[in-house]
């Protein structure tokens, strides 16, 4: 696939440069471009980010970066068996267990969320930093959900990142799951109060708890080109045409 001219490799981080050096030189460069585009392009173009992940699988299949890479890529794509598969090797590689509330996602995303909820009581998830124990928190809710059981999933929910009011990275998620949650469970008036807290910490978009929340105080948001469209139309009242003079 194309290396645009702008990519060097030089852009992946330290530790991927690292795990590279096991690599002969020409061969590392060509792996660490490719990983350049997995990570460019794996939340504009999945489907384009997944290809460059097939390349630098094939060119270095032994680097834990590149088994990772490859995992995120095929996660993007929904290909939940692949990714699996992926984030086992790259966890068999390294030893750690950052990508284990994502292998529990996966579980989830091939129809087995007893297994998702397995893994959330596992002794791996208290080695998890606080932001890898919240992202479990959010699957095992997700697969409570899966199997039906919305009182379950609101509870699992509930914690102290939730009551706190610090917004850290995983906050807007965390108070959009809720949200929803409570919303699905038939609780609107508390679903609009997260909503809007979800709102609140949600500095970069990364949802639509804006738009949530405007569709539960029943606005309707009017694209502006087809207002103007529908303005330049000729009205009822003057026979379909403009001014003669």
């Amino acid at each position: 696939m194309p290396i645009p001219e702008d990519v060097t490799g030089d852009e992946i981080d330290r530790d991927v440069r690292q795990e590279l050096q096991s690599l002969p030189k020409t061969l590392a460069e060509d792996v660490a471009k490719n990983l350049v585009m997995v990570a460019r392009l794996i939340d504009e173009d999945p489907e384009a980010a997944y290809g460059y992940s097939k390349v630098a699988l094939r060119l270095a299949s032994r680097v834990a970066a590149v088994r990772e890479a490859a995992g995120f890529a095929a996660y993007a794509n929904q290909k939940y068996s692949e990714a699996l598969a992926e984030f086992r090797a790259a966890r068999r590689m390294t030893g750690t267990v950052e990508l284990w509330p994502l292998m529990a996602d996966c579980e989830r995303g091939l129809g087995r969320p007893e297994k998702a909820l397995d893994m959330a009581g596992a002794p791996e998830v208290q080695k998890l930093d606080r932001a890898g124990q919240v992202e479990m928190r959010l699957v095992a809710a997700g697969a409570r959900r899966d199997m039906g059981q919305l009182d379950a999933a609101i509870v699992t929910l509930q914690s102290p990142e939730l009551a706190s009011n610090a917004v850290q990275p995983w906050t807007a998620r965390l108070r959009y799951a809720y949200a929803d949650a409570l919303l699905a469970a038939g609780r609107e008036r508390e679903a609009r109060e997260w909503f809007a807290k979800a709102v609140e910490a949600d500095r970069d978009g990364s949802t639509d708890a804006s738009d949530r929340l405007a569709e539960l105080d029943g606005v309707e948001f009017v694209d502006a080109l087809d207002e103007d469209a529908a303005a330049a139309e000729p009205g009822e009242d003057d026979n379909g045409g403009g001014r003669d003079d």
